[in-house]
C-alpha cells in the first residue's frame, strides 16, 4: 500500500472510530497531569490514542521513505559515475571519480585493476555516448582515422598513438607535415610517415624532409633504395656520404650499399665515394674493392691488398691470382669475409 492510500484509509479508520465512540454519548472526562487539568469529551480521549499512533506511523514512513529516496539516488548517481569510469577506461584516462556506496566503490576498485578492452564485436547499451566511444575505438583498431572533436582521448595513450598512426597512413600529406616538424610526434609516428614518403613522394619531396629526422640504419637503406630507383632527382655524392657517415655501418652495411649504387651511379662517382669512405672508415675497404673490382680496376686493388697482412681481404687476393691464371670468376658468388 502507498502512502497516500494508507493516510486516506487511517483517517477514515481515525473518522470511523470517533464517530461510533461519539454516538456512545459517554459524556466528558477530566485528565488531571501535574497541577494541570484537561478535560474533553469521552469520544476525543478514546480516539486521540489513534490519531498519535496514525502521526508516529506517518512520520515512519516519511522517514524511512526519505533514507531509501536518497540510497537510491546515490545509486543512479554511482551508475552515472560508473558509466563515466568505464568511459575514461576506454579513452586510457586517469580522471578520479568518486562513488558514494559501498558496492560501487569496491566495484571501481576492482575494474581500475583492470584494463577494459574492446571486442571486434557490435556493442550496445542504452547509453548512446558509450556506444559511440565504442564505436569510435573499434574503427581506429580498425586502422581508420577518428577525427571527432567530441572523442577526446588522452593524448599520451596508446589509443591516441594508434589513431595517429592511421592518420598518417590514410594521409600521405599529414605524413608530410610529421616529418616537416618530427619534435611534436612519438617515434613511431615519424618512422611511418618517412616510409610512407618514400613510398608515395618523389625524391625532390624527400631531399627536403630527410634530414628533419634520425635515420637508423634500416630506414637509410630503404632511403638509398628510393634514391637509387630514382636517381634522375637523387643524392649526390656528398650527401650519400654525410648520410653514411652518421651511422654505425659495419662492413656488410657498405657492401649492400655498393651493391644498391653500382648500376645507378656513374662510376667515377660511385668508386670516388667508396674511396672517400674507405679512408675514412676501414669497413668501408671491402666495399671499395668490391666496387673496383666491379669496374676491372684490377691494378688499384692489387695496390691495395698488397698493403695488407695475408689474412686480410683473402677472397681479393684470391681473385687476383684466379685472373692473373686466365680462369674466369663470378664476383658475387664468392664471400668477403
Amino acid at each position: 500500500m502507498g502512502l497516500k492510500k494508507y493516510i486516506i484509509s487511517s483517517i477514515i479508520f481515525i473518522i470511523a472510530v470517533f464517530g461510533y465512540a461519539y454516538s456512545l454519548e459517554l459524556g466528558e472526562y477530566e485528565i488531571s497531569l501535574l497541577g494541570y487539568s484537561l478535560n474533553l469529551p469521552a469520544s476525543v480521549w478514546i480516539v486521540f490514542p489513534v490519531v498519535v499512533l496514525a502521526l508516529v506511523t506517518y512520520l515512519h514512513i516519511i522517514f524511512y521513505g526519505l533514507i531509501n529516496y536518497f540510497k537510491q539516488k546515490a545509486v543512479i548517481k554511482d551508475h552515472e559515475t560508473m558509466i563515466e569510469f568505464i568511459k575514461s577506461g576506454l579513452l586510457e584516462k586517469t580522471n578520479v571519480l568518486k562513488f558514494r556506496t559501498k558496492d560501487f566503490k569496491n566495484l571501481s576498485s576492482i575494474l581500475s585493476q583492470l584494463k577494459i578492452v574492446v571486442t571486434d564485436e557490435r556493442f550496445t547499451s542504452s547509453n548512446e555516448e558509450l556506444n559511440k566511444i565504442v564505436g569510435n575505438i573499434q574503427d581506429i583498431n580498425d586502422g581508420k582515422f577518428v577525427s571527432e572533436k567530441s572523442f577526446k582521448i588522452n593524448e599520451t595513450s596508446k589509443l591516441a598513438n594508434l589513431n595517429m598512426l592511421n592518420k598518417v597512413n590514410e594521409q600521405i600529406d599529414f605524413a608530410v607535415d610529421v616529418l616537416k616538424k618530427p619534435e611534436s610526434y612519438s617515434s613511431n609516428i615519424i618512422r611511418q610517415a618517412f616510409e610512407n614518403v618514400l613510398e608515395e613522394k618523389t625524391m625532390t619531396t624527400i631531399k627536403k624532409l630527410y634530414k628533419n629526422i634520425k635515420l637508423d640504419k634500416e630506414l637509410a637503406f630503404k632511403l638509398f633504395e628510393k634514391d637509387a630507383a630514382n636517381n634522375e632527382f637523387g643524392f649526390t655524392a656528398e650527401e650519400i656520404l654525410a648520410i653514411v657517415k652518421d651511422l654505425d655501418f659495419n662492413k656488410d652495411d657498405y657492401l649492400a650499399l655498393a651493391k644498391n649504387y653500382e648500376k645507378i651511379l656513374k662510376p667515377d662517382q660511385i668508386i670516388s665515394i667508396f674511396e672517400k669512405l674507405s679512408t675514412e672508415v676501414e669497413e668501408a675497404t671491402t666495399a671499395y674493392l668490391h666496387v673496383l673490382c666491379e669496374y676491372e680496376m684490377i691494378d688499384r686493388v692489387k695496390e691495395i691488398v698488397s698493403l695488407t697482412p695475408d689474412t686480410e681481404y683473402t677472397a681479393f687476393k684470391a681473385l687476383l691470382d684466379l685472373k692473373e691464371s686466365g680462369k674466369y670468376y663470378n664476383l658475387e658468388t664468392i664471400s668477403y669475409k
